[in-house]
């Protein structure tokens, strides 16, 4: 059984910040079995960040802009509110 987690963010990005809170997103224990993460986020600087995750692959590229910030992570057992904690 799957879940998944989204939500609308304001918040900015640098490419590095956002690689590594990715690459913490396989920590299972923390925050569950998570076999998909994407999104689009504000960088806090130049073009909007687009990315997608999926465990051992994370590719993270410039893209337009949008209205606001959007994430969703898809997996098993999540654990929703470290998740949130996470790119919150």
């Amino acid at each position: 059984m799957f879940a998944s987690w989204g939500m609308e963010t304001a918040r900015r990005f640098s490419e590095e910040e956002l690689r590594e809170l990715l690459e913490d997103l396989s920590d299972s224990y923390r925050y569950g079995t998570v076999l998909r993460a994407k999104g689009i986020v504000a960088a806090d600087a130049g073009p909007w960040i687009h990315f997608d995750y999926t465990p051992g692959e994370i590719d993270i590229r410039r893209g337009s802009a949008g209205v606001t910030g959007r994430l969703c992570v898809i997996g098993a057992q999540l654990k929703e509110d470290a998740v949130a904690e996470l790119f919150g």
